[in-house]
């Protein structure tokens, strides 16, 4: 294999292709690898939040002006992050197997579109 400078390039370099680097490992297992270590770090939040969703109760817990809150506000707000910390190992996951320009700012904006509804609806229910 021939570069543009005729130097050969060696099959055991990797190639840079579109942003993804190809030649040792795939960027789908990359992907799967992150996204499967994000889980791991975000797996007890998800329980809590999941935990706060299904048990209104806990709802006192909290006191102050969130416990004022609904009960129907509490359990929505309760799965909208559930449901946010259950899909972000795979927005990460897909980003970085994709590893683009296009790729990372879909991902930035379903972040942020997450974070901004969680924010109105912690606004509108539980604050």
């Amino acid at each position: 294999m021939r570069m543009a400078s005729g130097k050969k390039q060696h099959h055991d370099e990797p190639e840079l292709h579109g942003g993804v680097l190809s030649g040792n490992g795939s960027p789908g297992l990359w992907g799967a690898l992150i996204g499967l270590i994000v889980f791991a770090f975000v797996a007890v939040p998800i329980s809590a939040a999941v935990r706060f969703a299904t048990h209104p109760v806990s709802q006192q817990l909290f006191g102050g002006r969130l416990s004022e809150a609904t009960t129907t506000g509490y359990v929505v707000f309760w799965w909208i992050v559930a449901i946010f910390l259950f899909a972000l190992p795979f927005l990460v996951g897909w980003g970085v197997a994709k590893l683009s320009g296009k790729t990372l700012g879909i991902i930035a904006g379903i972040v942020g579109v997450f974070f901004i509804v969680t924010l109105v609806l912690g606004q509108f229910y539980v604050f």
